[in-house]
């Protein structure tokens, strides 16, 4: 007989999800700084070779040019982002599971699961998308040689000056498109790995250590599986001077698509994939044993 199911506290999913956004940043940033650089690369000239042939090889330049710092570059945005981000995101998937209980211990579907995962990326969208534009905007300064922005705060103020409140959402379409499709699958596949691995009469809150960081490191990667097209034009339209794409994102999948093919919707491919499951791995075990910490100091909440 599996014990009573602990009734959801979206409350208590916002304290945990910002301690699993804390987890995932200090396992994914160096990652993170590398696939940036790699998507944001110039093209060749004609006889030159790129700046880097793929990701190791842009992980040792970064390592012998600017040492372990350097693959830290930026971290303090991401914190300060992710933990509310996190926090935000798995709010709005207990809230979604919430809302389509009947009683608190109706299981849900795997479509409602999506569903609830789709609103924690409408939820996200908001803090993030200003996030990741000031992120991208800082990750090529440090690669490009020209430094416009002091740091995170001078950029927010630049960007503010220079087109108001828009530019800092630039880009707010394709991070839905990224974020709502990709939350669904991220939050539904943990689930449902979660439950294949349970073994038969047991409590799938009771799942060993190796097991959570199965699941979270493969809810990352089918999460980032769907989330790279978006993501690698959102990456160049955040980046892009103003005026280059009149018509939003459709023009960057035109020029994209003309220049280098279908296949360059999935650069960076390695590097997301390889950072995808040791950080989400991280996250949601940080997200479990603080689930748990809530769960044993305020049960009734």
């Amino acid at each position: 007989m599996s014990k009573q199911p602990q009734p959801i506290s979206p409350l208590k999913n916002f304290f945990a999800g910002g301690f699993g956004g804390v987890c995932l940043v200090f396992a994914g940033h160096p990652l993170d700084t590398i696939k940036v650089r790699l998507q944001t690369q110039p093209k060749a000239k004609p006889g030159e070779s790129l700046m880097y042939a793929g990701t190791i090889d842009c992980f040792k330049k970064t390592l012998a040019k600017e040492g372990v710092k350097g693959l830290y570059k930026g971290m303090a945005a991401p914190i300060i982002g992710v933990t509310p981000m996190f926090a935000v995101c798995f709010f709005g998937f207990g809230l979604g599971k919430k809302l389509q209980q009947k009683t608190p211990d109706d299981i849900l579907t795997y479509p409602q699961l999506f569903a609830a995962g789709m609103l924690s990326g409408v939820f996200t969208t908001a803090i993030m998308a200003p996030g990741e534009r000031i992120k991208c905007l800082l990750q090529i300064q440090a690669s490009t040689g020209q430094v416009k922005y002091d740091g995170p705060m001078d950029c927010v103020k630049q960007l503010y000056r220079e087109s108001g409140i828009r530019g800092i959402y630039k880009g707010t379409a394709l991070t839905l498109m990224r974020d709502v499709p990709a939350s669904g699958m991220y939050f539904m596949s943990y689930e449902w790995l979660k439950n294949l691995l349970t073994p038969a009469g047991k409590n799938h809150n009771e799942l060993s250590v190796p097991s959570v960081l199965f699941a979270g490191g493969m809810a990352g990667i089918f999460n980032w599986a769907v989330a790279i097209p978006p993501d690698v034009l959102k990456s160049r339209f955040q980046t892009a001077p103003e005026g280059k794409y009149p018509n939003g994102f459709r023009d960057v999948l035109r020029e994209l698509i003309r220049e280098e093919g279908v296949s360059s919707l999935y650069k960076g491919f390695n590097a997301v994939m390889l950072r995808a499951f040791p950080a989400n791995a991280a996250c949601f075990l940080g997200f479990e044993l603080a689930m748990k910490f809530l769960n044993w100091l305020a049960p009734n909440l």
